[in-house]
């Protein structure tokens, strides 16, 4: 019992540390989307997204994929449009996939390789701003900046029918 409890957490501390380097969830919870609690919010998200693949037989991609996005959603008021959601599924589902077939010590690598190689934190930077007389009644826009070699880019804000601003990444 005591080996299933070890390996479980060590499944637990994959998901952590892919969660950890998902750059849409970092940006979240340093400009507090999730409210004064964001940094409690994420380290919850951990315990429920390993808990969500234990409890389900079999996820496909596509399920994955959702769950994540409602959390981001629901706890974060975050939409992800940016790619991302696609890879950290696959990596979650490989990390799973190895705990499942007993490959502990290739998981342990892979945690140890995301933990080591860890990007820096993603920074959020505010555009100038204009006088209040022109920003009446206008959407303001946030610019992302990444601290890797990509190139950022400032796409334009498109108002939805519900309110919502949604931003996405320039292809």
């Amino acid at each position: 019992m005591a080996a299933s409890t070890a390996s479980r957490e060590l499944f637990t501390e994959g998901v952590r540390a892919v969660l950890q380097t998902w750059p849409v969830l970092q940006i979240a919870v340093d400009n507090g989307f999730g409210g004064v609690y964001g940094q409690q919010k994420a380290d919850w998200m951990v315990d429920v997204v390993q808990q969500y693949f234990h409890d389900n037989a079999d996820l496909q991609q596509y399920e994955v994929e959702d769950f994540l996005s409602q959390l981001m959603d629901q706890e974060f008021d975050t939409v992800v449009e940016d790619g991302s959601l696609p890879q950290v599924s696959v990596h979650l589902l490989q990390l799973f996939a190895q705990w499942q077939q007993g490959a502990l010590q290739q998981l342990r690598n892979g945690i140890q390789t995301l933990t080591h190689s860890k990007t820096p934190r993603a920074k959020v930077v505010a555009p100038p701003t204009q006088s209040d007389e022109e920003s009446e009644g206008e959407s303001q826009v946030m610019e992302c900046e990444e601290s890797s070699p990509s190139v950022s880019t400032r796409p334009p804000p498109q108002d939805e029918e519900d309110g919502w601003t949604v931003v996405r990444r320039k292809k």
